[in-house]
């Protein structure tokens, strides 16, 4: 589906002294001022823009070793972090300039309005901090994609549905994730030979169908999770995660609300009111219940519900939801091994 960056960033220089900066260099992390932007979407009457304005941010791994402290840190320094809180935004798009504000995190989420939709593809619309001071302007392209039309969109959890992770347990999820990496870290066997095949399945689909990667991961883990996806060759897609932490958070990783997950799938449903969606979660959190909330808040626009086994003490609970759900005339298929995943799905679309 995507091939544009999903990442773009771009600095204004803090006045800080040398020796300050240098330390922080020496530990990779980012002390101007950035617009970090992650990848939006396009539909046919708006265009959403996501992103975070920091002061302090690490800067965008590009090696990856499987040294145990090299690994521990790199994820340490993913929640060194300051946002901007309230910072004043312009966003340019086909010279019409619109305004906003970071929230208190740092995070924006912008809406700009179209009269007309645009050509399916990638696009980019330019985002401007301006500052009080009249100093040097911080400006980053927003990358974002119009989905071409076809008949099916995929809306996908992340944490042990197709990247293996322990979310049931946090002292596992905790040790995962400290030592290993984007390169190191595994898919579940068959998930992403499974992934591929949905997203070319449907009728006269020459382009490749949307997908959605919605997570209560935190945004920290958006590069991480992007390398991950890339390196296995996982559709491409627009990420939606969970809200920012900060280091003195960092061992609550993970353990967000997730009814916020709910909120980001039915902005997704309603941004593409024609278009029927498949749900690919996993029994280890909450998706059955989510998923069974979306399809009785949008009946007939869910055409299949995906849940991976992975905690054998919450499968009574999984299988009741999945009742619910079947009963609304939803396929589902609850599955341990994606083999049979693909399966059903190659006689249903």
């Amino acid at each position: 589906m995507l091939s544009q960056n999903s990442t773009n960033e771009h600095n204004g220089n803090n006045e800080q002294p040398l020796f300050a900066r240098m330390m922080w260099r020496l530990l990779r992390i980012n002390t101007s001022t950035t617009i970090k932007t992650y990848r939006g979407f396009a539909n046919s009457t708006s265009v959403i823009l996501y992103g975070h304005v920091f002061k302090i941010s690490p800067v965008t791994r590009k090696h990856f070793r499987k040294s145990f402290l090299i690994n521990l840190f790199a994820l340490i320094r993913l929640f060194i972090v300051k946002p901007v809180p309230r910072a004043f935004l312009k966003v340019t798009f086909h010279s019409k300039e619109y305004f906003t504000h970071s929230e208190d995190d740092g995070f924006f989420r912008f809406e700009i309005p179209l009269r007309t939709p645009l050509k399916p593809g990638w696009h980019s619309a330019t985002i401007t901090l301006i500052r009080s001071t009249g100093k040097r302007l911080v400006t980053a392209e927003a990358p974002f994609f119009s989905p071409y039309l076809t008949q099916y969109g995929f809306i996908s959890d992340i944490d042990d549905t197709f990247l293996i992770s322990h979310s049931s347990t946090i002292a596992k999820r905790l040790f995962v994730l400290f030592t290993k990496n984007a390169w190191s870290r595994k898919p579940f066997n068959g998930v992403v030979k499974h992934y591929q095949w949905l997203a070319q399945s449907g009728k006269d689909n020459r382009n490749g169908n949307p997908f959605f990667y919605v997570s209560s991961s935190e945004w920290n883990l958006y590069d991480y999770i992007l390398e991950f996806s890339a390196k296995n060759e996982l559709p491409s897609g627009v990420y939606l995660l969970n809200q920012i932490k900060t280091f003195s958070q960092l061992l609550k990783t993970g353990k967000n609300k997730h009814k916020t997950k709910f909120f980001r799938i039915t902005r997704i449903l309603e941004s593409f009111p024609n278009l029927q969606f498949i749900l690919l979660g996993d029994d280890t959190q909450e998706d059955p219940s989510i998923y069974a909330a979306v399809v009785l808040h949008f009946p007939n626009r869910i055409r299949a519900v995906y849940i991976r086994q992975v905690e054998e003490e919450k499968t009574e609970a999984a299988v009741k939801k999945l009742q619910e759900i079947s009963s609304r005339n939803v396929e589902v298929c609850y599955f341990a091994d994606s083999a049979i995943a693909l399966q059903h799905s190659s006689q249903l679309f």
